[in-house]
């Protein structure tokens, strides 16, 4: 698809602030219980999930310290499948994961590449 040659940083940029976003309403959900009460009480783990969900989404939404951000999602993400989901069943479809599976490794691509365009990391040079 040749007309979409040129547009390969506008859709990275694009899948970073997504993520972010999504990844952000999780605990925005989990401390607000909005737009949908969260269906359990907060334990630690779910409250140190909910800051990393908090603070990195909304780093990796605005592209500030990006890398770092996003390897911390990564790793949250990662260890939130394997505690939560993996227990379950080894595949994904099974275990119900499949979204914290791809929010590990997309964060760990956005880690890899950095913030791009569209960021505060961009702007600033880095």
């Amino acid at each position: 698809m040749k007309f979409l040659d040129g547009f390969g940083e506008q859709a990275y940029a694009l899948l970073r602030i997504v993520a972010g976003l999504l990844f952000l309403a999780h605990g925005v959900q989990k401390f607000f219980n909005f737009p949908a009460e969260f269906p359990m009480p907060l334990n630690p783990m779910l409250q140190a999930a909910g800051v990393i969900e908090l603070v990195a989404g909304g780093l990796i939404v605005i592209g500030l310290f990006t890398r770092p951000a996003a390897f911390l999602a990564s790793g949250m993400a990662a260890v939130g499948y394997w505690m939560v989901h993996g227990s379950k069943s080894f595949f994904p479809i099974v275990n119900g994961g499949e979204a914290i599976a791809l929010y590990c490794f997309i964060f760990l691509f956005i880690a890899t590449r950095g913030a791009g365009i569209w960021s505060v990391d961009g702007a600033r040079g880095k």
